[in-house]
């Protein structure tokens, strides 16, 4: 069933929260962000929290990471905040070092959505962004659609725009599938045997890269410690296989501790891996948690991160004839 109460407040406004309970998943979803603050999922023994996050609202605004929003406009990075469109350039808010990060400082996933339910355990949010909102052009009627089924949770994302404007969506999820602790213990696989390389603001150089060698060659399922052995981290665009199984999942996390799966499908031709070796957050998480190095891993579908910049990349450009589209589903549930 749905439930959808208020939680808060924000800039005035209530913010609301809905509760998607199938029995063998609970996911809590805020207004604020489209941000899933809560999965939960039963193990034996116990209830785990599945992805990082706050017990109440009120830390979100300022401490929160980027904890289960959906980052927009345009998520990722954007070189220097710049871009150029039909011949006119345009200037973005910077806000990680020289860049456009995740749509800018009040991006989508710091806004407050309109948020109804949609049946049985689904429920619907929808923000209109206006012209010239952090930057961008032309107005935009954003929706998105949460229903979970079972284990499964699929997220259905439209952005119709009135006129030629970028758009390029990414859920945010932080996961740790052991409710606690560090992710360097989970095993992690990405059908994805080519990356994006990186200069030292993280914008793409251009190169496409095998990922042979690194510490980002997931081609094959192993433990995220022993693939960063040396601890570097990784914060980097994986291009999925053009050829792999759209039936199969894109991506697999697993936890041996509590048994559970992440499995994760999507259309979008990108998967940005994070594994938050800098994160540091001053208040506890969910039951008291401490998010610190590694605490969770984020597994973000999108186009690649300035591809506004890169012509010779996948158009993240919608329009009113090609409105912009994603699909995104996920489950977690025991391995077994």
């Amino acid at each position: 069933m749905t439930t959808i109460r208020s939680i808060g407040a924000y800039e005035g406004a209530s913010v609301e929260e809905a509760v998607l309970d199938s029995g063998a998943a609970r996911i809590a979803i805020l207004n604020y962000g489209c941000v899933i603050r809560d999965w939960r999922v039963p193990a034996p023994g116990r209830e785990v929290p599945c992805v990082l996050g706050f017990d109440r609202f009120e830390p979100y605004p300022e401490h929160s990471r980027s904890f289960g929003i959906v980052a927009g406009r345009v998520a990722n990075r954007t070189a220097n905040g710049r871009f150029t469109l039909d011949g006119k350039s345009y200037v973005l808010p910077v806000n990680n070092g020289p860049n456009h990060l995740h749509g800018g400082p009040k991006g989508l996933g710091k806004r407050l959505w309109e948020m109804a339910a949609d049946g049985n355990n689904a429920v619907i949010l929808r923000y209109s962004s206006p012209d010239g909102e952090m930057g961008y052009p032309g107005n935009v009627e954003f929706e998105l659609r949460f229903a979970l089924d079972d284990t499964r949770l699929l997220i259905e994302m439209a952005g119709d725009p009135d006129r030629p404007t970028p758009i390029n969506l990414a859920q945010h999820n932080y996961y740790n599938l052991n409710g606690g602790g560090d992710i360097l213990g989970h095993r992690l696989r990405i059908a994805a045997a080519r990356y994006t390389p990186v200069d030292d603001v993280q914008i793409p150089t251009g190169e496409i890269a095998a990922v042979d060698g690194t510490q980002l060659d997931y081609r094959a399922a192993a433990r995220v410690g022993a693939v960063d052995a040396g601890r570097i981290g990784a914060d980097h665009n994986l291009l999925l296989d053009e050829d792999r199984d759209a039936a199969a999942p894109a991506a697999e996390l697993a936890s041996d501790e509590t048994g559970l799966r992440l499995r994760l499908w999507t259309d979008q031709p990108a998967i940005q891996l994070y594994t938050a070796k800098p994160l540091q957050v001053p208040v506890p998480g969910h039951g008291g948690a401490v998010y610190g190095p590694f605490a969770g891993l984020c597994l973000e579908p999108q186009h690649s991160p300035d591809s506004l910049n890169r012509p010779e990349w996948p158009s993240i450009v919608a329009t009113p004839d090609r409105p912009y589209r994603q699909r995104l589903e996920l489950e977690i549930a025991p391995s077994g």
